[in-house]
Parts: C-alpha cells; sequence; structure tokens
C-alpha cells in the first residue's frame, strides 16, 4: 500500500492498489477485466463501477475508453473525471490513465500510447487485462514482434495464469512459430478449458497445418463455451469452423449450416453487433466467392452486401470496410462501394503522417479490392504490382489466416488476366507453406491445363485426393 493512503485503497484482481472505499466499484473493475481477457459480451459491468464510486480514477479511466468507439460526448465526461482525480491515486492508476488517455480523444496516438502499456507492463507485469490492450494496439499496428516483446517481457511473473498463454500464442503464431504456438495454446486450454482465445489460436495451428476434420471437432466440442463471448468472438471461432469445412472440401451445406445457424444468425440477439458479424461473414463469403459457388448463396450475400450500405457499420474496422467495398462492388452496388471507398481515402487524408506512412498499403487493397468487385482484374494487377504478398498487408487490422484470402484473390486475378506462369509460381509456393489444401491443389491444376503443362494431371489427382480426405 501507498504511504498515507491505507485506508482509502483496495486491492484489484492483480493485487494493485486502487483508491476507493467501495467493494463493489473493485468488484466491478475485476469483472472488466474478466470481461476483456474472455472476449465477454458485458464490458459494460465497467460502468457499475463507476456508479458505485464516481471519484475512482481508475473507473472512471476505464469507462471512457469502453465508450470512446461508442459515445464520444460520455468518454470524455468520464475522461475528464478520471483527470479530476487522478492526483490522488494510486501510482498504478496513474500509470493507467496515462496509457489510456492517449487512446482518447482529439490527440490520440497509438504509438506513444503501445510506449506507455510497455512502460506500464515493466512496473506492473500482472496487469493482464492492459496486456491484452497493448497487444490489440500492435494487431492493428501489423507488428506481432511487438506483441511478442510484450508478453514474453511479463511472463516470468505469471507463469501460473491461463489466459497468458492465449497471448503467447497468438503473436507466436503470426511469427511463423507455429510449434511453440501449439505448446503456449495447449498449455492455456489445459489450465482453463473455456479460454476462448487459447481454444482459438490452437484452431490456427491446426488449419495452418490442415489437420481440418481435427480442427473442426476441435472447436465443436469447444463451442458451448462461447455463448458469453462477444458477437465478434462468439461468430470468429465459427467463421474458423466454417473455413475448415470449405477449405477440407466438405459438402457446402455444412459450411452454409455453419453460418445460418452460428454466425448471421447472431444478430438475432438483442445484444448482438452487428458489425462484428458482418466482419466474419464477409471473410467467409470472399472465400466461397473465390472458389466459384456464389450462385448457391446468392440470397445469402444479397442480404449480406445490403446490410453493408448502412453507413453506421463503415470505419469500424480498416479490415470489414475492404471486404465491404467488395461485396458491395461484386453486388452490382458500385455507386455505394464508390462513395465508400472515397470516405476510406478522406480519412486516410486526415491521419497524422506517421499514420498515413503505415497505412498507405491498406488504402493500395482498398482500391484493388474495390476494382476486383467489379471485375476489372488487369487493373487489381496494376494496382498491386506483380510482386504482392498478402501477409505484407496485415496493417489492416488482419491476422495471417484473414490475409490470406487476398492471396487467394491474386491468384484468381493472375489467372483471369492471363499471367499463367506467374499464378503458377505463386501458388506452387503457397503449396510449399500449406502442401495439404485441396483448393490449392486444384487451382494448380485449373493453371497447369491453361499453359498445357503435364503437371496437370498430378495435380488434379492430388486435389482429388485430398477432396475426399478430410471429410468423405
Amino acid at each position: 500500500m501507498e504511504e498515507g493512503v491505507e485506508t482509502t485503497m483496495k486491492l484489484d484482481r492483480w493485487g494493485y492498489p486502487i483508491r476507493t472505499t467501495s467493494d463493489a466499484c473493485i468488484a466491478a473493475i475485476n469483472a472488466c477485466y474478466e470481461q476483456l481477457l474472455v472476449f465477454g459480451r458485458n464490458r459494460a459491468v465497467i460502468l457499475d463501477a463507476t456508479r458505485h464510486d464516481p471519484t475512482c480514477a481508475l473507473a472512471n479511466v476505464l469507462a471512457a475508453h469502453f465508450l470512446a468507439s461508442q459515445d464520444s460526448a460520455k468518454a470524455a465526461s468520464f475522461l475528464s473525471a478520471a483527470a479530476s482525480s487522478i492526483e490522488g491515486a494510486s501510482s498504478y492508476e496513474k500509470a493507467v490513465f496515462q496509457a489510456l488517455s492517449c487512446l482518447l480523444g482529439d490527440g490520440k496516438d497509438e504509438y506513444v500510447a503501445l510506449d506507455r502499456h510497455f512502460q506500464l507492463l515493466k512496473e506492473y507485469p500482472k496487469d493482464l487485462a492492459s496486456l491484452k490492450r497493448a497487444q490489440g494496439l500492435c494487431f492493428y499496428m501489423g507488428r506481432p514482434d511487438l506483441s511478442l516483446n510484450l508478453v514474453e517481457q511479463v511472463m516470468p511473473h505469471n507463469q501460473d495464469q491461463d489466459y497468458v498463454y492465449g497471448m503467447l500464442a497468438f503473436p507466436l503464431l503470426e511469427l511463423g512459430r507455429m510449434s511453440e504456438a501449439e505448446m503456449a495454446a495447449r498449455k492455456g486450454f489445459e489450465l482453463n478449458k473455456n479460454d476462448p482465445w487459447s481454444q482459438h489460436c490452437l484452431c490456427h495451428v491446426l488449419q495452418y497445418e490442415c489437420h481440418f476434420k481435427e480442427a473442426v471437432s476441435f472447436m465443436e466440442s469447444c463451442s458451448s463455451s462461447w455463448k458469453s463471448c462477444s458477437s465478434f468472438m462468439y461468430t470468429h471461432n465459427w467463421w474458423h469452423v466454417a473455413l475448415c469445412y470449405l477449405e477440407g472440401h466438405a459438402p457446402l451445406g455444412k459450411v452454409l449450416e455453419v453460418y445460418d445457424n452460428h454466425i448471421w444468425k447472431e444478430l438475432e440477439r438483442s445484444d448482438a453487433v452487428p458489425a462484428e458479424v458482418y466482419l466474419n461473414a464477409l471473410g467467409l463469403f470472399l472465400r466461397i466467392y473465390v472458389r466459384g459457388y456464389m450462385e448457391s448463396v446468392e440470397d445469402r450475400f444479397t442480404s449480406l452486401a445490403n446490410a453493408f450500405k448502412n453507413k453506421a457499420v463503415w470505419h469500424l474496422e480498416w479490415l470489414l470496410d475492404l471486404l465491404g467495398l467488395w461485396a458491395l462492388a461484386s453486388s452490382k452496388n458500385t455507386h455505394k462501394a464508390n462513395e465508400l471507398l472515397m470516405s476510406m481515402k478522406s480519412r486516410f487524408h486526415s491521419m497524422s503522417k506517421e499514420k498515413q506512412h503505415t497505412m498507405q498499403k491498406g488504402i493500395l487493397l482498398a482500391e484493388a479490392i474495390y476494382e476486383y468487385g467489379c471485375g476489372n482484374y488487369r487493373k487489381v494487377f496494376d494496382k498491386l504490382g506483380p510482386d504482392f504478398q498478402a501477409i505484407e498487408f496485415r496493417v489492416v487490422g488482419a491476422s495471417e489466416e484473414q490475409i490470406d484470402v487476398f492471396n487467394e484473390v491474386w491468384y484468381d486475378v493472375l489467372l483471369k488476366i492471363g499471367c499463367v506462369s506467374k499464378a503458377i509460381t505463386e501458388i506452387e509456393n503457397q503449396i510449399k507453406k500449406k502442401g495439404e489444401s485441396p483448393f490449392l491443389w486444384r487451382m494448380l491444376e485449373k493453371a497447369c491445363i491453361l499453359e498445357g503443362k503435364e503437371y496437370a494431371h498430378i495435380a488434379g489427382e492430388k486435389a482429388k485426393y485430398l477432396e475426399t480426405a478430410y471429410f468423405p
């Protein structure tokens, strides 16, 4: 405890002092931590903390952060309340306030915020909620290396904490260190079988290794624990299941069953967040489109594309805007798609120079995916150039699995504009990485046929074998 204020300090979940006399305030703060770690649906519980103690600096700044994307005026009010109480707060609260305040208001700066989170976690390494926030910043910067640095910094102090292992696994898998990622994910799952992030990371590894049937069985066995997850986490884990069915060449009906019952149906919940559902729905449908199955899902896709005409879901996630651009353009809503693209460009030009430098690839991909949706395949090639690699574009806020669909788009474009030799080289390189993918082998067969290569027969036989290997 800090000297002189013992009677007004209580310890939070991490054992760090918070200036409050309210046990209920501390309980709500701890509940907020838990919701963040489990991707829970009830992050609004932090508002209970401010009701129980309106003068608690930590409660107020956490409330401001929670409301920042929903109600900027209320967020500003809570931030002001936190600032007015910060002088008498604990040093821990002051560190959190400093780290979060530069993510709020007109002067927000993610780079400064990340630096302050590094400093915060050096002093208070048990604060896994701040670790989770900092890793989120790294994700949207496309920097899994920094995310790994953060979690490795705090690991010696959290060896017995379950959630930390999922947070270790994710940057490892994003850096291609799959065996280490699997070990970390399995450790997290062993400690807490209901941790959706450890489950999700293990699925990533299995999916990357083309163990589609094993991934589906594992995730479906865990699915009952997702009911209290946010719209994003709930539909994202089911997105992985649907993707494994799709990549494993299961009947399309299995994919659509997951989509209908566990992704689109999420919108029926009164507390659903539509944008979080659309992100996963669109990511699935773009893959379906590349595989040539759109005739079978036209009604579903029309409903999804029409939902993105609503500007309320624009600019919440850069990846969501990209997918929405494609959906609007490919469903012949070209005017609306162009409006979204222009709005994205306007948003880009209002960014700081540093942020613009980071997001140049985001704008480039936006222009390309708009042309792809319009069917202007040569323009896509001209935008992206001959050396496109999707992994270099994850600054749009995408995992390697999420961004990989743009590799598939790229191969499709190369074939459509007649760059067949280039397509063969790119597909063969991807096969070296994910050799047991039926779709890649079938695409290679198609390319070899166009090129007149005898190897087409071998590729076709391999594709045929794999198409019945996972879900016979």
